[in-house]
């Protein structure tokens, strides 16, 4: 019993202050439904607007009074008994769906294999226990023969109470579907998961001013002469941020193409780094010295961005010089031995192999060579690379071959490079 006497108590204090607030803000603003001037017609139809709100509530409560054979005019005790009825309902009711209802759907959401329903219920339960309670109350206020003002008072703070625990409700369920949405895309590694934390904030802070504005405007005020105000600071706002807002939009153009993502190496302008951070201002990379770079990200969006952890495959391409002593035979030998080297790899692109003999260069015979690796892997390419290297090293000593290096050769001509090859001789 005492079990449920508290819950009555509690929820006779909370309509008791409700109805006070609601006289408080009444009596402190008469709300536009009691503005005269040449606006009365946009008046009415608010007023209607407003009381239009209760009423399925009003309809409710009539329902019950006739049931009860209770006629119209001052409170009796019928009155404060049907009053007494509906809170204790409410109170019911709200058990009854928090306890039975919401434990079967959370036991339903547990065999299911998406985990969505499994955030969804836990959010709603809340908001639909407080919807219950807030019909409960403002039914009981309805059963009371209050006066005008009052009547207009609870009007007003059931349309209040009704908007905003509406709006709780969305808004608890957009976070939940948020909160799966940031889930899925971490779980497949998805590069806007390193930017859901900051879009939740955004799509939740633009959620709750829709809804304020959507409050505001069911209770008769005009909306668009308070966002020309607002759009007035917003544009001075605008002036004096202009720099914080293109890194907003420079975070915005990162996340919508994910040029890359955290723990990736990156080379943005003349830094070469690893992403360790990407914020809603600035994005940090971590330089090959260890040393931190904060970029901006106007910056970001504007510049060429290469990844460097996202190559398909590797291509390698070098130069190699023999001395000039090397024999025509003896070079395209050589030529066939390393495209036969190079075709043996496994990791190698076998269309890819180039072998030829290029370039008769000032102190060289170039051997041009381009292979590319299958894997993106740097560290097997350079293995890769090194193998090859070595494998060439030992070809060219097998045929006798040396490397050329830079050398130059003098010829001198003339009297006087006669005279000192005689005095030599």
């Amino acid at each position: 019993m005492l079990r449920l006497i508290l819950p009555l108590v509690r929820s006779w204090s909370l309509a008791f202050v409700i109805l006070a607030f609601s006289l408080q803000a009444q009596s402190a603003s008469p709300g536009p439904a009691l503005t005269p001037g040449p606006d009365s017609a946009a008046a009415n139809a608010t007023k209607s607007a407003v009381t239009r709100a209760p009423d399925l509530l009003e309809y409710m409560v009539d329902v019950v009074l006739q049931l009860f054979h209770v006629k119209t005019g001052e409170n009796t005790t019928t009155h404060f008994v049907i009053c007494f009825l509906f809170l204790a309902g409410a109170i019911l009711l709200r058990r009854f769906v928090t306890t039975i209802i919401f434990n079967f759907l959370k036991r339903l959401a547990s065999k299911t294999e998406t985990t969505l329903d499994d955030k969804l219920f836990p959010a709603l339960e809340a908001p639909v226990a407080t919807f219950v309670m807030v019909t409960g109350i403002f039914a009981a206020l309805k059963v009371l023969k209050l006066s005008e003002t009052v009547d207009r008072s609870i009007g007003y703070g059931s349309t209040v109470a009704f908007s905003l625990v509406i709006f709780w409700a969305l808004l608890r369920a957009f976070n939940a579907v948020l909160d799966h949405a940031a889930e899925i895309a971490k779980e497949r590694q998805m590069g806007v998961a390193a930017f859901m934390p900051w879009i939740k904030k955004t799509l939740l802070a633009l959620f709750v001013v829709i809804g304020v504005l959507i409050t505001i405007q069911s209770l008769g005020y005009n909306v668009s002469t308070i966002l020309s105000g607002l759009g007035i600071g917003g544009l001075a706002f605008a002036l004096a941020a202009q720099d914080t807002i293109a890194n907003l939009f420079g975070s915005l153009v990162v996340a919508i193409d994910q040029p890359f993502k955290v723990g990736e190496t990156v080379k943005i302008g003349a830094n070469t780094g690893t992403v360790e951070d990407i914020g809603l201002r600035s994005t940090k990379i971590r330089l090959v010295d260890k040393s931190l770079v904060v970029i901006p990200n106007k910056l970001v969006s504007s510049e060429a961005i290469t990844n460097l952890s996202r190559f398909t495959q590797r291509r390698f391409e070098q130069v190699i010089g023999l001395s000039y002593d090397t024999p025509p035979d003896q070079m395209k030998l050589i030529v066939e031995d390393i495209r036969r080297l190079i075709l043996s790899e496994a990791a190698v692109d076998a269309n890819s192999v180039m072998v030829f003999f290029r370039d008769l260069s000032a102190s060289s015979l170039d051997l041009w060579i381009v292979y590319v690796a299958q894997g993106p892997d740097f560290q097997q390419g350079l293995a890769l690379k090194q193998r090859v290297n070595l494998e060439i090293m030992r070809l060219v000593a097998a045929r006798g071959l040396s490397f050329a290096f830079p050398t130059s050769v003098m010829h001198l001509d003339g009297p006087i490079a006669k005279q000192m090859v005689a005095g030599k001789s």
